[in-house]
C-alpha cells in the first residue's frame, strides 16, 4: 500500500516544478485556495503531474489534472490513483 500524498508534499512538488510566488504563503492552509490565487496555471499542474508520475509511477490524465481548481481537488486525484494503483 502506497502512502497518501499530503498537501505539504504536493506543494513541495509544485514549487520544484513551477517555482512559487514569493508573495504567496504556500505553507499555510492552502487546501481550498484556487491554484490561480497561489500563482499556478494549468501548465504548472501538468508539470507537477509529470513529476508525480516519475516519482510514484502514477499516471494522471491531463484533462483531469487541468480541471483541478484547488490543492484539495488535485490531491483527491493523486490519492484516488494511489489507492487503485
Amino acid at each position: 500500500m502506497t502512502a497518501m500524498m499530503t498537501v505539504d508534499e504536493l506543494m513541495k512538488v509544485m514549487r520544484a516544478a513551477a517555482g512559487g510566488d514569493e508573495n504567496v504563503d504556500l505553507d499555510g492552509d492552502v487546501l481550498d485556495v484556487p491554484f490561480a490565487d497561489l500563482g499556478y496555471d494549468s501548465l504548472a499542474l501538468l508539470e507537477t503531474a509529470v513529476r508525480i508520475e516519475r516519482r510514484h509511477g502514477l499516471r494522471l490524465a491531463d484533462d483531469l489534472v487541468t480541471t483541478a481548481k484547488t490543492p484539495r481537488e488535485f490531491l483527491g486525484l493523486v490519492n484516488d490513483g494511489m489507492e487503485v494503483g
